[in-house]
């Protein structure tokens, strides 16, 4: 199951230093509740090497704003407590995402 990211405990997360992938989603949107099971499996299968959540923008709203979150689904990676440059909108195959998080892994 994937993790539950909130304001409250999204910087501290990050400050782990371990490698993050946020999935910044709501219940309007229709690639978000498509993707949802697939998100889930990545955290079980990354779970001992990568945090993987979710941020629901419908109940939380200011590390998106901070983070100019204005798609939806949109996913952010971190290592080493910092935003890396690596960003992905929109509905993604699970072969990108993987693909997306061994890179974050190989920084």
């Amino acid at each position: 199951m994937a993790f539950t990211f909130t304001d409250q405990n999204v910087e501290e997360t990050i400050a782990t230093g371990k490698p993050v992938v946020i999935d910044f989603w709501g219940t309007y949107c229709g690639p978000c509740m498509t993707m949802a099971p697939m998100i889930d499996e990545l955290a079980k299968e990354y779970e001992d090497r990568v945090i993987i959540g979710k941020y629901n923008v419908e109940e939380e709203a200011d590390f998106a704003t901070e983070n100019r979150i204005m798609s939806l689904p949109t996913f952010l990676f971190y290592k080493d407590g910092k935003k890396t440059k690596i960003r992905l909108t929109g509905s993604q195959t699970r072969e990108n995402l993987v693909q997306k998080i061994e890179e974050l892994l190989a920084l």
